[in-house]
Parts: C-alpha cells; structure tokens; sequence
C-alpha cells in the first residue's frame, strides 16, 4: 500500500508539471526534450498525402461525385495514418535488446523501479502492454513477413526470458541478464501481469482472434488467479489494487466468451461482488474515486461483467443492477464538469474535486454506454451525448496531460470509441483535428516521446485508420496505396488510388465481437477497435466497379478473404458495395 502510495503522488505529479517534463521517466530522450518537433517528420510525404487526384475521365453524377471525393480523401488521411505507425515500428525496433529481442520500457537514462535504468529493462505493464502490442498490430495491418517473424519471436522471447512464478513474467534486466529483484515480489508480477493482458493482449486478441497473443493471456489470467491470496467474504482475489482489479475484471468478463470455459466468469463475481455487494464499493464506500487512467479501469470493468452476466446469469446480474445504478448516478451528480467532462479524481461523499478533468473521459463514458445498452437508461445516453458534443467548441486543442502524445492518444480513442456508437457531426470533426496535433509530435526517426506510451500514439491512430476506411484495408500495404470509404444509407463508396502498379486484395472487415470474441453483444470497451462496415459469412454482397457496367456478387466470407483486385500506376478505382437484396421467398 505504501508503494501505491508514493507511485500515486508521484503520477498527481507528472500531470502536474509542465509539458517540458511531460515524458515522465524519459525526459533525458534526445528526440523529445520535451518540445514539439521543429519540422514536420516526413516531408517528402506530403505531395502524396495532401495531393487531389485529377477528375476522372468519366466523372459520375454530382452525388456520387462529391461522395468519392470524400472517400478519396479519406483514404489519404488512412494512408498518412499508417505510413505513420509503420515508421513508429522502425523507429523503435533498433533499440530491441540485440541478445533477447526485447524491446526496453523507454529510450531516455531515467531510473525506473528498483534503480534499473529505462532502457535497461522489459516490463509487462509497460513495455509490453502499451508498446509491443501494438507494434504488433501496426505489423499485421502494414507488413505480414514482420509480424509473422520478429513479433511473434519477441512473444516467444518474452516467455522464455522473463516467465518467473509459474508462466507469470517479472521485470527483465538486459544488461545482467537477470531479473530486477532477487526474489519475485507477487504484487508487483500481478500487477504487471494483469496490464500486460488488459491493455496488450485483449486488443491484440479482438483483432486477431485465437493466436498466439491470446494463448498468452489466458495463460496469464489463469496464473494470476492460481497465485490469488487475498481473503475476502467471497473468495480469494489476487490483489487489492484497485487499477489491477478493474484489469482483471475486463479481462474475466471478456475471456469468459473468448474460450467459453466458466471459470473465467467466476472469478470476475468474485470482483463485482467484492465492489459492489461488500464494503468497497466505488461510491458509497470509498473516499476518493479516481476517474482517470489508474482507476478508471473498475467502473468499465463491472460494467463488462455486468454485461456478461446480463445474458449469462440475469438472476446473478440483478444483484448488480442497483449498486451499478448508484455508481454511476452519484458520478453524474458530482463528478463532472459543466461540459460533461469528467474530473481526475472526485470525493464521492463530499463532491470535492480538483479543476483537472481526464483524458480517458471516454472509457468510463464506454461503462455508462453499455449499461444504457443494457438497461435503456437514456440518462446515461444523454451524458455520453453532452460529453461528446461540447468537444470541438470548448476542447479542441486541449492540453491533455500537459499536452502529451498519450494524452491525445486516450482523449481521441474515447471519442472514436463513442462516435461509432453516436455519430455526432461536430465529434466527427474533433477527431479529424486532434489525431493530426498528436500525428505533429512524431519525430523523423519515427519515435513520438522515447517512452512506453509511444505505442498508444499507434494504437489511437490504427482505431482512426479504421473509421476512414470503414474497417477495410489491403493486403499488400504499401505507402501508396491509399484506400479510403464513406458510407451513404446502404452503400459503401471505395475509392483504391495508387501511384505505382499494385496487384493484391481488398480486405473486407467482421462483425469481430461475434467472429473473434464470441460475444453476444458488442459494447463499447476499452482499447477495442470498432466495428463500422461488416459482412457476414452466409450474406452475399453487390460489389460494383464504376468503371464496368455489370456488378459482381461475393459472399461475407470470400470478402473477409479478400477480394482480388488489380489497379495501373497512377489510377483511382472506384467500387461501390450493398448487400444483395432478397427476393419475395426471403432468397438473395
């Protein structure tokens, strides 16, 4: 406890400070000093990324005109946005460990835990939460060789190397080869653990489905649980921080569907019960509620287990219902602004709060979602809805954490998150003009700050690429090859511009919640990648080039695959999908 003490005086700190200090363990990084870039980082990008194409030969209708120059655009600003994560790998991956592979927690001379260096160690809760997992995925959108290959190596290395209390990993220390304490202190491996699944291999998991990563994170979950020693009236629980709980709660909820195996589920009870139906609970019990990254992690997590109970258990999830119910009216009733903005850290009982608001407004707004979802609560809809639309008048700009890359990278995915849920038009072009003041800090050599949170900037910005492109992508990616969508009713625009010859295929995107998940309903969560257009195996599609007169069909499973296209230098292809309408006896 004492140690959770000190790390959060020393966080109120660091959120404190200017922005010359805002690296935090790293501000000795020769890249960031803590100062913006000079110049622009790649230059040489800009005639592809800001140039129009020429009309076409054959311009469609007025409409449909105006629609593929959106899209159009769309794909310049997805192919920025991906030429960017890629150059983030590369900017990082020269400083892997030459002997294991390990990517270090920070770039910069800054002591870290235990007087280890930054650069000197691997971490679950850092390193590889918020960094490799997303380089990770950077590579299995931008480079198939590079994810099949050094990727998965640093997995394979990161178990053989740091595994230490069963398969759980501890602190790596590349300069001794050994691990950073001489003895395993659990808390911490549990803590680094829990992150390491949370915030890494989930989002790899949604992603990617059954792999590799997710073998890993059940492994984990099962180790952390098997270490559980903390009596409580409803069981033994593994920890009593609260930011690892609130990880293991979405974790539980979320591999509960993934393997199906009701373990999982239970252990998740053990939590909501321990904080909702004992003496913890958020609002009634305790005397300070932190809203931002370091706590808000409990008030999404029981609402996921919340939700898995909901068609698990409803008998179980009734139980719930009223505490769930209190927390979230006594956060609305003094936890947040006159904007909807939620505060850092608020006094449930008094209502004293500092003036600071959070940047990860939107993962506790993602728990009030899913229980109006689940509910019908409008009240909670409509602070979602107040929170969104005062953004672009009252927060464009803002100075999230001192103005940090990470900062924008947790303010932009949560409204990401909640536009793909409530396409409010004002969100939409808050969106587009904060991803480019966090893309502005990115330096030419790829790296953004020289620490762990770079790898949030990659992360945010795939969950941008993703909306442009309404989940589809190519496969071959190349910088030039620019796919972008917009979606008009019932018909999906595509616009495929490239300036040199590119054969491939148009990858089409899942309902993933259902296909990778296997969950019954998809919520908004944390670090989870919306779903925006989706096929569905058994459905056929119309799929129409505008340049032939005659459309082809495909069904959600050939399309998922990849449909096989081939585009000339220098050439705009321009498709447009609809789902086949079905005739009189219900056929496609």
């Amino acid at each position: 406890m004492i140690r959770k003490f000190i790390w959060d005086v020393v966080l109120v700190f660091v959120i404190s400070i200017p922005y010359t200090l805002v690296a935090a363990d790293n501000v000795t990084v020769k890249w960031a000093k803590g100062k913006q870039p000079a110049t622009e980082a790649f230059p040489e990008m800009r005639k592809l990324w800001d140039r129009e194409p020429p009309a076409p030969s054959k311009p469609a209708d007025e409409r449909t005109e105006k629609l593929f120059r959106v899209a159009e655009k769309n794909g310049r600003s997805a192919a920025e946005g991906l030429y960017r994560c890629r150059k983030y790998v590369d900017g990082w991956i020269i400083y892997a460990d030459p002997e294991t592979g390990l990517i270090p927690r920070g770039l910069g001379k800054g002591k870290w835990l235990h007087g280890v260096n930054t650069s000197d160690v691997w971490n679950g809760r850092d390193a590889g939460a918020d960094n490799y997992a997303f380089m990770v995925l950077t590579c299995a959108i931008t480079d198939r060789t590079m994810f099949e290959g050094r990727m998965l190596d640093i997995l394979k290395a990161e178990i053989k190397y740091c595994s230490r209390v069963d398969r759980l990993g501890d602190n790596y220390c590349f300069s001794t080869r050994k691990f950073v304490t001489d003895q395993p202190i659990l808390d911490e491996i549990i803590f680094d653990n829990a992150e390491y699944v949370k915030d890494g291999l989930i989002p790899l998991t949604e992603w990617l489905g059954k792999s590799p990563w997710s073998d890993r994170a059940v492994a984990l979950i099962e180790d952390i649980w098997k270490n559980a020693s903390v009596d409580t009236p409803f069981g033994k629980i593994p920890t009593l921080n609260f930011e690892v709980n609130g990880d293991l709660l979405q974790a539980c909820s979320r591999f509960y569907w993934f393997t199906g195996e009701r373990k999982f589920l239970d252990w998740a009870i053990r939590l909501g019960d321990y904080y909702l139906l004992g003496d913890h609970h958020p609002t009634r019990n305790m005397k300070e509620l932190r809203l931002r990254d370091h706590g808000c992690e409990v008030i999404n997590g029981l609402t996921e287990l919340y939700a898995a109970l909901k068609h698990a258990q409803p008998e179980k999830a009734e139980t719930y219902r009223k505490p769930i119910h209190d927390m979230f009216d006594r956060i609305l009733a003094v936890g947040r602004n006159e904007h909807g903005m939620l505060y850092n850290s608020f006094n449930p009982q008094t209502g004293e709060h500092g003036k600071g608001i959070c940047d990860t407004w939107g993962y506790n707004y993602d728990g009030f979602y899913t229980v109006y979802l689940l509910d019908k609560t409008e009240t909670y809809r409509d602070a979602v809805r107040q929170a969104m639309g005062n953004l672009q008048a009252h927060y464009t700009n803002y100075l999230w954490e001192g103005q940090s890359s990470d900062g924008y990278a947790d303010s932009v995915e949560s409204g990401i998150n909640l536009y793909n849920r409530e396409p409010i038009a004002s969100t939409a072009g808050w969106i587009d003009s904060e991803i480019r003041v966090m893309w502005a800090k990115q330096h030419d050599d790829g790296v953004i700050e020289g620490w762990h949170g770079d790898g949030n900037f990659a992360r945010t910005t795939v969950m941008y690429v993703l909306w442009k492109t309404q989940g589809i992508r190519v496969e071959p990616w190349r910088p030039d090859v620019r796919i972008g969508t917009v979606r008009e009713g019932d018909t999906l625009f595509i616009s495929l511009a490239v300036d040199q010859p590119w054969s491939g295929k148009v990858v089409f995107d899942q309902p993933r919640h259902k296909v990778n998940l296997h969950m019954p309903i998809d919520y908004p969560r944390i670090n989870q990648f919306p779903e925006w257009f989706t096929v569905e195996d058994s459905t056929r599609y119309e799929v129409k080039n505008l340049a032939d007169s005659k459309p082809e069909e495909h069904d959600g499973k050939e399309m998922s695959s990849g449909i096989p296209v081939t585009v000339p230098a220098n050439t705009e292809l321009r498709l447009t999908v609809k789902k086949k309408l079905k005739d009189g006896l219900g056929n496609t």
